[in-house]
C-alpha cells in the first residue's frame, strides 16, 4: 500500500506533466491563430488559393462548375442585386420629407418600394425609423411619422436657436 509520501509526490509529477501540457496546448493554440491570420491575409491579397478548410459538422462543398448547364432545366447563375443607390437611413428620411402631413410605417415601405426600388423588412425600417427618432431628426405622434418643427418651419429653428 503506497504511503502518503508517495502519494503526494506521484500527485505533485501529475500536476507538473499537467502544466506542462496546458503550456503547449497554450502554445499551439497561438501558433494555429497565427497560421489562420495569415491564411486570411493571403487569400485577401490573392497570393495563391488558400486550402479549403472542413468546419465540423458541414460537409465541403464541391466545387462550381465551370459552364452553366445548357438546354432543357437549365438555371441562370443568380446575380448579385445591385447595391442600393443611397441608404436605408437616408431613403427614410426622404419618404417622411415626402410627406410633411405625416406618414405611417407602411406608407414609407411602399414608398421606399416605389420611389427607391428598396425592398426593406418591415423590422429593418423601424430599426431606422426609431434610431431617427432618438437622434432627434423624427417625432411620432398618433402612429405617424413626422420631421420636427423645426426641419418645418425655419422661423422656428431661429426661434429655438436665440431662445436657447
Amino acid at each position: 500500500m503506497p504511503t502518503l509520501d508517495e502519494i503526494g509526490q506521484e500527485k505533485q509529477r501529475l500536476a507538473e506533466r499537467l502544466a506542462k501540457l496546458d503550456a503547449e496546448r497554450e502554445k499551439i493554440a497561438a501558433q494555429l491563430n497565427d497560421y489562420e491570420a495569415a491564411e486570411r491575409v493571403l487569400a485577401r491579397l490573392g497570393a495563391g488559393e488558400a486550402p479549403e478548410r472542413r468546419r465540423r459538422g458541414r460537409p465541403a462543398r464541391p466545387p462550381a462548375a465551370a459552364e452553366p448547364r445548357r438546354g432543357r432545366g437549365a438555371r441562370s447563375a443568380p446575380t448579385p442585386a445591385p447595391a442600393p443607390a443611397m441608404s436605408l437611413s437616408e431613403a427614410t428620411l426622404q419618404a417622411v420629407r415626402a410627406h410633411p402631413e405625416g406618414v405611417t410605417a407602411n406608407q414609407i415601405l411602399d414608398h421606399l418600394s416605389r420611389e427607391f426600388g428598396l425592398k426593406v423588412r418591415p423590422n429593418h425600417l423601424g430599426i431606422a425609423l426609431q434610431r431617427h427618432r432618438r437622434g432627434g431628426r423624427l417625432e411620432t405622434r398618433d402612429s405617424r411619422w413626422f420631421l420636427p418643427e423645426a426641419h418645418h418651419n425655419p422661423a422656428a429653428a431661429e426661434r429655438e436657436t436665440v431662445s436657447g
